[in-house]
């Protein structure tokens, strides 16, 4: 038994009893445990492989030539083994823009239930599902200081990429700026891949760790602390580590060419041809977003995250989410909560019933708590300082698609741009490509910190499909209803004929010049 691997959108069926969104550790999870019950199941993998960032390119890799990834990454395997063996359906290299309620009318006997429009291979497709859960992971945060969109300055996700999914190691003077675990990490995997690495400069506030210290016992007692431990002294005995740095400058023409940094009064530089830089990551929110889940904001990890129940399930009914979408953990608490909104999911459709769903959760909940344990710590000791989150430099660059400076967004917050939406219209910061993925946080908190206010009472961009980019071509694609061609033509025959029955091939190609529906 295997999981069926669908390369064109023609081979999907119009409609699931669950979707998974996203092949991570939690997706990877989700799936396996839907599949094992005798139900229709697709997962959805924007990737071409399954195991999202924390296990990218696993299935391509061999221990032997990356051993730099280190132990961690290789317990992936099993995860991805499990899942390639399961019965379930599963979609690569598919986007997903939109998530919404469905319409009344029931598709297949499969009810209303909820629309997800897809993109697979040239190709868009609206497919129905009783259920979906979201486990779309994660992105970094947003660190935008003087010249971070510079050639050669890039985030610490996307070197972990490049080195996961091709084994490319960054030449010449590499310089490592922010604070957390994934930084850390990085270092770790880029000296032992044999980069040259001329420092890390670490932004960690010290002011925070008097505020961690009270939860610093949780941690010594979660699965994280001796790897941590391990992790730092290695790095602090391998690289120049400059600790208290507390403002940053990319520098250089055309690309980077220096990293200016200052710890206390003093500022001082380092010549660099490749900058990373991390201070964290946030739940990936634009699907549960634009699907009109409720959203709330996460104070201690200073990031939007959905509101959930025990089960996982948003306040729309029949989406879940799962794994650092819905709050940051990691993978080991990913995979336990992949599994908790999946048992929810089949409760949710009537294949489990509430009892045998309490049973089955309950050691994975006191998993969850395990897990959890400690990561108070993680989250106030590396709390991201004001001045990287919030840039007071006003030609610093927050918005990149449309070079929206900090500058203009204060000038905008005083003449009363009550929030991030509307600052679109005077700016149009958020409406490039990205979809404001990438400035969204930024100007949340530059607003909230303008008007004295709290980010939740700011809010965030709201999106609307398509949430990804999609094509005219793949527009066309999508099969015509008869309400769409009731709408364009006042039949729900297209106008072709005056009885029922399907439009000819030539019926077709006389009205919209293809012999296929628009």
């Amino acid at each position: 038994m295997t999981a069926q691997i669908i390369t064109t959108a023609t081979d999907l069926a119009p409609a699931y009893d669950i979707i998974v969104v996203g092949a991570g550790p939690a997706g990877l999870t989700a799936a396996t445990e839907v599949a094992a019950h005798s139900i229709s199941a697709l997962v959805i993998n924007e990737s071409s492989e399954p195991g999202g960032q924390m296990y990218r390119a696993i299935t391509r890799l061999s221990p032997e030539a990356y051993e730099f990834l280190g132990p961690d990454y290789w317990q992936g395997t099993a995860l991805v083994d499990a899942f390639h063996a399961s019965r379930i359906s599963y979609a690569p290299r598919t986007a997903v823009w939109s998530l919404a309620p469905a319409g009344d009318a029931p598709l297949n006997g499969a009810g209303a239930g909820l629309e997800v429009g897809i993109s697979l291979a040239g190709e868009a497709r609206l497919l129905r599902a009783r259920h979906v859960i979201l486990a779309t992971g994660a992105f970094e945060r947003p660190m935008p200081v003087p010249g971070w969109t510079l050639p050669g300055v890039m985030t610490a996700g996307a070197g972990q990429v490049a080195l996961k999914s091709a084994g490319l190691v960054p030449e010449g003077r590499v310089v490592l700026a922010g604070c957390g675990p994934m930084l850390y990490l990085l270092v770790y995997q880029l000296l032992a891949a044999g980069a040259r690495i001329s420092a890390v400069l670490d932004t960690t506030d010290r002011r925070q760790l008097p505020k961690a210290v009270p939860y610093l016992p949780d941690f010594t007692r979660s699965a994280y602390f001796w790897k941590g431990v391990k992790l730092l002294v290695k790095v602090l005995s391998s690289v120049r580590f400059v600790r208290g740095v507390t403002g940053l400058e990319a520098v250089g023409n055309g690309r980077v060419e220096k990293l200016r940094f200052r710890t206390g009064r003093k500022w001082n530089e380092i010549d660099a041809d490749v900058v990373m830089l991390h201070q964290g990551v946030v739940p990936d929110i634009s699907l549960a977003s634009s699907a009109g889940c409720a959203l709330e904001w996460n104070d201690r990890q200073l990031a939007f995250q959905p509101r959930l129940d025990g089960d996982g399930q948003t306040t729309v009914s029949g989406i879940s989410v799962a794994g650092d979408g819905a709050t940051i953990g990691g993978a080991a608490l990913a995979e336990v909560s992949g599994r908790l909104a999946a048992l929810g999911a089949l409760a949710s459709i009537g294949v489990l019933d509430q009892t045998r769903k309490a049973d089955l959760q309950r050691p994975l909940q006191r998993m969850l708590a395990r897990f959890r344990r400690g990561r108070s710590f993680l989250d106030i000791l590396y709390r991201p300082r004001d001045a990287f989150r919030i840039p007071t430099d006003d030609e610093t660059i927050v918005c990149r698609c449309e070079e929206v400076r900090a500058g203009q967004i204060r000038s905008a917050i005083a003449l009363g741009a009550p929030g991030p939406n509307q600052l679109k219209t005077f700016l149009r910061c958020g409406m490039g490509p990205c979809q404001g993925r990438l400035c969204s946080l930024t100007v949340t908190e530059m607003m909230a910190a303008g008007r004295k206010a709290d980010p939740q009472d700011i809010g965030f961009y709201r999106l609307r499909p398509p949430v990804k980019p999609l094509s005219l071509g793949e527009l066309a694609s999508l099969p015509a209803t008869p309400e769409a061609l009731m709408a364009v033509t006042g039949s729900p025959l297209g106008g072709l004929h005056s009885s029922p029955g399907p439009a000819t091939p030539e019926a077709l190609k006389a009205v919209t010049g293809k012999t296929t529906p628009l």
